[in-house]
């Protein structure tokens, strides 16, 4: 029925995704997918959101442009099929194989739909780009008309004076005929016609009957002992081209086909970007993970107007994922490190922020600021492998507290050692309830809030809500600064814990 309607409507605009909504599924870093899963329902209106450990699935119907604003998430994937795992226990290798055929035998439509949703995807893409630079060509036709009009006129009177003047200048109006003719392009117009050719090309391949593929696969748990990637990978590969005629190539595909299959599911998708989200195309450097530094500015709920400081910057990355998120914002970072500020300042410059974050060379235990001048705090607290902090934690928080206003927010990334002294820290006296929150302090509800938005209800799985209540539990208050909100994420070899604070009174400092 949508697809006639669609039929009818004819060639006019297109449509601005898949009109049923397409099934998706993102990787996230672990601990980083209750973000994720607010963050699609924000961003891209999903339904149907669901998670397993460091994936998140939803269904939409927003297009390639939306689906390239997530900021949470690592690789975006279309789902192909999602299915209880096998079985590997007892089994030969033989009947192993055979089940894996019928996971394409059995369900050819279902590859099919996503073949399909993939391809227009892509079309669509194409369409909309062209559409772009279609606006842009009246003016330059205008732009050309003028300047043919005065090429004439300039020949016209040239054709009046002597036979020297006329052939000396001749010359330059040939040379402006002949480089308009040519219409030389800048730089950036050559990059944005390679983009377009790439999507084109692209989108030409798709509507050939033979399409090249790869399949990338990855297997953990029971399964990896029995069987290597390879083999899954060759397996799958060969069912592809006896069932649907694709060709393998290996290395320059159409298209790719992801494979992870473990002791809780089997699961297949075709990545929608070559590139990972996480991979900012504004950083210069890399410092944090930028999607963690992203999970940590929506935890601090900026608004606009406000004032937001991160007292050890580094190479800036929160900075610049809420200034590129929430840009009405006056936004500092400090540091001590000359070359961390430079690394900031490049990154800062290459994004195009140099009028929305200021930079300054100065001591987080010293900070030249009026105490309870600062509204938000966000910080990534040196882990001590680079930059040793010792017992300074303490005093870079009492820093923190002065500088902050009553009902002021602060955000840390802590390691296990960070936590453990601030929970060693005497004299707090301020209790907690039940829930882990300070008993006068209103606003513990979590909440992920993006511009423009009013806020968004949902309940985060339950295991997430015991890990965070598990947190709580463990980290006291310090001084007026009271944690509300704490989330245990994976920055790679190690873990962290984000950590939300609210000051609920003068420190008198």
């Amino acid at each position: 029925m949508a697809a006639a309607a669609a039929a009818a409507a004819g060639p006019a605009e297109p449509p601005s995704g898949p009109a049923a909504g397409a099934r998706f599924f993102c990787t996230a870093g672990r601990g980083l997918e209750p973000f994720l899963m607010r963050e699609v329902r924000a961003r891209l209106q999903a339904t149907q959101v669901e998670y397993i450990s460091g994936k998140v699935f939803f269904t939409t119907c927003s297009d390639l442009n939306m689906l390239k604003t997530l900021k949470s998430a690592e690789r975006l994937f279309l789902l192909i099929k999602k299915q209880l795992p096998f079985n590997v226990s007892s089994v030969s290798k033989g009947k192993i194989f055979y089940e894996m055929q019928r996971f394409i035998s059995d369900d050819p439509e279902s590859w099919l739909n996503a073949i399909s949703i993939w391809k227009n995807l892509l079309e669509l893409d194409a369409k909309k780009t062209k559409l772009s630079q279609g606006d842009a060509n009246p003016l330059k036709r205008k732009r050309e008309e003028n300047d043919s009009i005065i090429a004439k006129k300039l020949k016209a009177e040239q054709m009046q004076e002597t036979q020297e003047n006329r052939e000396r200048q001749l010359e330059e109006p040939k040379g402006e005929e002949t480089l308009e003719r040519g219409d030389p392009l800048t730089e950036r117009e050559e990059c944005q016609e390679e983009l377009q050719n790439d999507v084109t090309k692209a989108g030409d391949i798709l509507n050939q009957k033979d399409l090249t593929f790869r399949v990338s696969c990855r297997c953990s748990g029971a399964i990896a002992k029995t069987l290597s990637a390879q083999e899954v990978g060759r397996i799958i590969g060969i069912a592809l081209m006896k069932h649907f005629g694709w060709k393998a190539d290996l290395r320059n595909p159409n298209l790719e086909i992801f494979i992870h299959l473990n002791d809780t599911y089997s699961l297949m998708g075709i990545p929608v970007f070559r590139v990972s989200l996480a991979s900012r195309a504004y950083l210069r450097t890399a410092g944090l993970r930028s999607t963690v530094a992203w999970a940590m500015a929506s935890v601090a709920e900026i608004k606009t107007g406000a004032f937001v400081l991160d007292p050890m910057c580094g190479l800036g990355t929160i900075l610049l994922e809420a200034a590129k998120e929430w840009p009405d914002v006056y936004y500092v970072g400090a540091d001590v490190s000359d070359s961390q500020l430079q690394g900031a300042c490049d990154n800062v410059k290459a994004a195009g922020l140099m009028g929305k974050i200021e930079l300054l060379k100065v001591s987080v235990i010293e900070l030249p600021l009026p105490s309870e001048s600062v509204d938000i705090i966000i910080s990534d607290i040196p882990f001590g492998k680079k930059f040793k902090l010792g017992k300074d934690i303490k005093r870079i928080l009492q820093e923190m507290e002065r500088v902050l206003h009553v009902g002021g927010t602060v955000v840390l990334l802590l390691s296990e050692d960070h936590r453990r002294r601030l929970t060693d820290c005497e004299g707090s006296g301020f209790p907690l309830n039940s829930k882990g929150s300070h008993s006068d302090e209103p606003g513990v509800e979590k909440c992920l809030i993006l511009e423009g938005e009013t806020g968004i209800s949902e309940t985060v799985s339950s295991s997430f809500e015991a890990s965070h209540q598990e947190c709580l539990h463990k980290m006291p208050p310090f001084g007026s600064l009271v944690p509300v909100e704490c989330y245990k994420v994976s920055l790679g070899k190690t873990d962290a814990f984000i950590y939300k604070y609210k000051k609920s009174s003068s420190s008198g400092l």
